[in-house]
């Protein structure tokens, strides 16, 4: 291309590369973190089946009775009712059953798990059946619903 000694010429500038930008991966990333920690729940105490189980399944072996200590869940239902081991029961053969584990694994901890339903007179009853009974490792669960 042969040039005019007058002529000039014109170009235009090259646009420049296009940069890829991780800020917005970033950012949804952090949304979705937020959104699944906020939904999922990290503790779902229902999955414990509170089934009735077999007469050999409710036995304490040599290995637990040894043990230096063992725990006790008791759940309390809508109804008040005392519920370990898959059975309801009573006050008094719930004392008994604490007096019996006590007797098997001195240092027996017990776990109360009241329904959200639960009369409180219900969960203040099962308290002072293990305190009579010399329950010392008394700790009360409460779930809170996600609303």
């Amino acid at each position: 291309m042969i040039q005019e000694p007058g002529a000039t010429l014109l170009k235009r500038p090259q646009p420049p590369r296009a940069l890829i930008s991780l800020v917005p991966m970033i950012d949804v990333m952090l949304i979705l973190l937020v959104f699944f920690m906020v939904t999922s729940t990290y503790l779902n105490l229902d999955m414990i089946p509170a089934v009735e189980r077999s007469d050999e399944a409710t036995r304490p072996t040599e290995s637990t009775s040894n043990a230096p200590g063992g725990t006790l869940m008791i759940r309390i239902g809508a109804d008040g009712v005392p519920t370990a081991l898959g059975q309801g029961y009573d006050l008094p053969s719930l004392e008994a059953l604490f007096l019996q584990r006590m007797q098997a694994t001195p240092n027996l901890r017990v776990l109360v798990l009241p329904s959200g339903a639960a009369d409180m007179q219900a969960l203040v009853s099962v308290m002072d059946t293990a305190t009579r009974s010399g329950v010392v490792n008394l700790s009360v669960v409460r779930l809170e619903v996600a609303e």
